[in-house]
């Protein structure tokens, strides 16, 4: 019997401390502001996802918001680099004896449940799925075990992050699929008008 999960990986929403490449064109408010509809726009995604769902967060556990306890385990993310952080969200779930494990930010209003739902998917035939966005870096990944080396000696937040981890999965001889590119909210030019 499969037993799917879903990390989802957040930030607190406070001023100066999400969105920063964003916020140096709108200002820290407005940064926040739209950094409250992407968490939104995740939640609004995940939520009937009949999958098991853990919420990482970044700084500490905001245990009245809106990830609902019914629904979503709520975790903290170590204090490593994004690779490391990401090794021990997937180890600790395949502890929990998960099959089939994805794991996304919250920058990605383009995100669907449909492309969740054929990320899953698409690990029944694949060891990886991955899905990449239009400055060179990945909105998704999920796989079936962890494959550290996909997440060691890479240029985060870089433009030449997808391409890296393609690499190393090549190098271990891994079979992939590759999701539809998407567009993350990290710019002015990002954000959905009715948003600003």
């Amino acid at each position: 019997m499969s037993n799917p999960a879903l990390i989802i990986f957040v930030k607190n929403p406070e001023k100066g401390k999400v969105k920063t490449r964003l916020a140096k064109d709108i200002g820290d408010e407005k940064a926040v502001d739209i950094y409250k509809k992407l968490l939104q726009h995740t939640f609004n995604i995940t939520n009937e996802l009949s999958v098991e769902k853990y919420v990482y967060y970044g700084g500490y556990i905001d245990w009245n918001d809106m990830w609902d306890l019914d629904v979503y385990s709520k975790r903290i993310q170590v204090e490593e680099d994004l690779g490391g952080r990401m090794i021990h969200a997937f180890g600790e779930l395949y502890e929990r004896e998960h099959d089939k494990v994805l794991i996304i930010g919250s920058d990605c209003n383009e995100l669907s449940t449909e492309i969740l739902q054929s990320a899953f998917n698409s690990l029944d035939d694949n060891d990886v799925v991955l899905g990449p966005t239009h400055d060179g870096g990945y909105y998704l990944i999920g796989m079936k075990k962890l494959h550290a080396d996909l997440f060691t000696g890479k240029d985060w937040s870089t433009e030449s992050v997808f391409e890296q981890t393609i690499r190393s999965i090549d190098e271990n001889g891994l079979s992939y699929s590759v999701l539809p590119k998407l567009n993350d909210v990290d710019h002015k030019e990002d954000v959905p008008e009715n948003w600003l």
